[in-house]
């Protein structure tokens, strides 16, 4: 019996021990880790500048992302039609130092979207015009399909050839959303290659004008849930931070036509991030769209 007090010590003293290793492992335990290295551009581009094409990745996807025609970069690649390119490929994102840009009037029409996306880091700026825009008028035909494949898949989607034969550039353009114009248009600034519509999520996200889809997926990054339309052998329109997206790649859309529903940015705003471009150059939308605020 006299030992016990000695006992009962130790066993509180061995205790007490645990009980602050315990403490300081949970205090020091290291915080969880996001892996982007799959998805930073910065990681996929060679010394040499060359680009290395990943799973997920699409020729348009890759041309939107550096802000390049998606013919030059076909053609500084030697990628002819359907535009087929493989994970792990190096892609130039500049003409060989010999080579001459060639006529555009001949390029092949004859695109197939295979399932290769690539993205490209872009931040959000503030401050605008603050002015109320209207939408177009619903599609009376609208069709529905599921969401592309996300990228960093193992496995790829069956690719689509679709036939484009010499569309001319739109004549006449639709605001693809209603709301009011949270910021506009600012040439030269990354962050603001285009319009930022507000609105509310869920809202009904239309085709600008008519054409092929290109690209529907989320391997962008700064664009979310993203869809690009090819209008023409020069005009591409980009809708960016979707909630939902039902249309496919390959599928042919009618101006009008919901595409998707409106979702929120990484600031967490309802908005639409609506983008015209030409020859892979952002333009201002608002030299395309029709006056009617």
């Amino acid at each position: 019996m006299s030992n016990a007090p000695v006992e009962f010590r130790v066993i509180l003293l061995s205790a007490i021990l645990i009980l602050v290793m315990l403490t300081g492992c949970s205090h020091h335990r290291p915080a969880p880790v996001e892996e982007y290295s799959s998805t930073q551009p910065e990681h996929r581009v060679d010394v040499d500048g060359s680009y290395r094409v990943r799973s997920g990745d699409t020729l348009y996807a890759i041309a939107f992302s550096y802000g390049i025609d998606p013919r030059d970069l076909a053609e500084w690649n030697g990628i002819s039609s359907p535009y087929i390119i493989y994970p792990e490929q190096k892609i130039r994102l500049s003409p060989a130092p010999e080579s001459r840009r060639t006529s555009n009037s001949n390029k092949s029409s004859e695109v197939q979207v295979s399932a290769i996306r690539t993205p490209r880091q872009v931040t959000t700026k503030s401050a605008s015009p603050d002015t109320t825009v209207s939408g177009s008028a619903q599609s009376t035909t609208e069709k529905s399909a599921p969401p592309a494949d996300r990228p960093g898949t193992s496995s790829t989607r069956t690719s689509q050839t679709v036939s484009a034969t010499n569309i001319a550039d739109p004549t006449h353009w639709k605001w693809p959303a209603n709301g009011r114009l949270l910021r506009g248009y600012v040439a030269g600034d990354p962050a603001r290659n285009g319009l930022d519509i507000a609105g509310e999520e869920g809202q009904a996200i239309t085709a600008s004008a008519s054409g092929t889809v290109v690209y529907s997926g989320s391997g962008l990054i700064g664009y979310g849930e993203l869809i690009i339309i090819k209008h023409s052998e020069r005009m591409l329109s980009a809708y960016a931070h979707n909630r939902v997206r039902l249309v496919a790649e390959g599928e042919r859309v009618a101006s009008g036509q919901k595409i998707a529903e409106m979702g929120k940015n990484d600031q967490n705003e309802e908005l639409l991030h609506f983008e015209i471009r030409s020859h892979g150059k952002p333009v201002n939308p608002l030299d395309h769209l029709p006056k009617n605020r």
